[in-house]
């Protein structure tokens, strides 16, 4: 088993396997593929591994993404507040909602098969969600069972939060459960996949709030996040600060900031089977298109923000990504509100 397979929290996969959130025979050859690569639901445990979600594609070989959404609404139905390792304690103890879903931000630490990207408008908050499993169906689990995961465990730390809403960026499968859960907050077609959190819904406070432990968590999490980029792969690191400045950053700068040559970076990239300007391409695709959900910034601010000279490069760039224009992708399903359908 490799470490550096994308995965699942090891406690919230031993939970998914012991509360039967599996059929019995799909938990059974889980088990058998763990004993087959040397390790077991304790061993994942014990040594903080997560449990490879290339896992899941063995076990449902004809795994489509309708059947992955649906598995993704049922696996996040198990998840509970001891489910995420070291963002358990913080989550727990945050006092509002905000500071919950701020702890989007350490995903990393539980998890490398999700990321996560945030902007904040008059609307609130949006958090664009996005896999890199290399697996379209798997995406749609990873996407679905994180967006749902975190409407449940908003509901049980702030009581009622139905105005914060799950967008999934492909149509609704069928045989989806509308009687239960947050299911009359999922919405599908969405240009990307978020979360939507109204802005007068940030500040609600959670049943369990103790801001000492909340900070003191926070700073551990910080402090092991920092100790975490030294084992990081260069294409996680140049993500990471392109993150920070992604109009800006050339890569030459890039590699500056990596104590490297433009050469060595360039080497080590194609080592990773990528290059600075497709991770760089990555970025700008995602953040233009979550950017673009935000209707008060116009367009030509936004290719501006992107780095881009004019709006006409932007929208060249966009179309080749998406084979929409800007203008086209904004349109009037989403309206000015991002909880419409």
């Amino acid at each position: 088993m490799k470490l550096s397979d994308e995965g699942v929290p090891p406690l919230a996969f031993v939970q998914l396997l012991e509360r039967r959130a599996l059929d019995p025979d799909a938990a059974a050859r889980l088990r058998a593929i763990m004993h087959r690569e040397g390790t077991s639901e304790a061993t994942l445990i014990q040594h903080d591994v997560q449990a490879p979600i290339r896992w899941f594609r063995e076990v449902y070989p004809e795994l489509d993404i309708a059947q992955a959404t649906r598995l993704g609404f049922a696996f996040a139905e198990q998840a509970q507040l001891t489910s995420f390792g070291p963002l358990s304690s913080p989550l727990i103890s945050a006092g509002s909602v905000a500071e919950i879903v701020n702890l989007l931000t350490y995903l990393p630490l539980i998890s490398t098969a999700l990321k996560s990207q945030f902007h904040t408008g008059d609307y609130g908050l949006i958090v664009g969600l996005t896999a890199h499993t290399g697996d379209s169906a798997l995406d749609c689990l990873v996407i679905t069972y994180g967006g749902s995961a975190l409407l449940r465990l908003l509901d049980m730390l702030a009581g009622d939060i139905s105005p914060v809403t799950l967008h999934l960026s492909w149509p609704e499968p069928t045989e989806v459960s509308h009687d239960k859960g947050p299911a009359n907050r999922r919405f599908f077609d969405a240009p990307i996949s978020f979360v939507h959190v109204p802005e007068d819904t940030l500040n609600k406070a959670c049943r369990f709030s103790d801001p000492l432990a909340y900070r003191l968590a926070i700073t551990d999490l910080q402090r092991t996040l920092a100790h975490r980029s030294g084992s990081m792969s260069s294409a996680e690191k140049v993500r990471q600060l392109l993150e920070k400045d992604l109009g800006q950053r050339t890569n030459h700068d890039v590699a500056q900031a990596l104590s490297m040559s433009s050469s060595t970076l360039k080497r080590r990239l194609a080592e990773e089977g990528t290059t600075y300007s497709k991770v760089r391409q990555s970025l700008l695709y995602e953040r233009a298109m979550l950017r673009l959900l935000d209707r008060s910034v116009s367009v030509s601010e936004i290719a501006s923000e992107l780095g881009y000279s004019d709006l006409a490069n932007f929208s060249h760039a966009f179309k080749r990504w998406t084979g929409r224009s800007p203008r086209d992708f904004r349109n009037p399903r989403l309206s000015d509100d991002p909880d419409s359908t």
